[in-house]
């Protein structure tokens, strides 16, 4: 991530043009999401504030499950069979729920943005290897609908910017919940 041009969406070394743009997109993405979650405490990524949510840490894993079902979808040329059993590998991450809840804890936020961060880095080095007319590529997508993979690869970001608002609120309700009273 480019420190110093965070808020440019403009060309980054080593990218052709419109990877650079979505990448640019994409670091935004991760930077805010990392501000929300560095150096929270283990009890912080675990909390949940009822039996059927999310934990923060069980986002953080999302994200990266996400981005790692995204890399087979596009950058593979795997069948529908493996892509199955490749999304099956990475549950409960990827679907979240209860399974997600019992399996995705107990870990430091170090842990979780490390896998964040290698993933990533393979993303970007596939980046590197392709053609820009890779991004308009179209296939059957969703809903008996065309997508192409600058749609997707945006949605993999678009993910991670609507459960970092979960992130959020879950902060603030683990505050709140967690303030000591006057009597205390």
């Amino acid at each position: 991530m480019e420190m110093n041009s965070i808020y440019l969406i403009k060309e980054k070394n080593g990218m052709k043009k419109d990877f650079s743009l979505l990448l640019s997109m994409m670091d935004y993405a991760r930077f805010t999401s990392i501000m929300e979650v560095e150096n929270l405490p283990v009890k912080v990524l675990d909390y949940r504030c009822h039996d059927e949510a999310n934990s923060i840490g069980m986002l953080l894993a999302h994200f990266d499950a996400v981005e790692k079902i995204y890399q087979a979808l596009t950058f593979e040329q795997w069948t529908d069979d493996e892509i199955e059993a490749y999304a099956e590998e990475l549950e409960p991450a990827l679907s979240l729920g209860s399974k997600a809840a019992e399996k995705i804890k107990g870990n430091s936020v170090e842990y979780y943005l490390e896998n964040l961060q290698r993933t990533r880095k393979s993303t970007i080095e596939q980046f590197k290897k392709l053609d820009e007319a890779w991004l308009y590529d179209e296939t059957d997508w969703w809903y008996g609908e065309k997508g192409n993979n600058f749609f997707k690869w945006f949605h993999v970001f678009e993910d991670e910017i609507n459960h970092r608002g979960q992130i959020r609120m879950i902060k603030k309700l683990y505050a709140k919940e967690n303030q000591p009273t006057i009597a205390e």
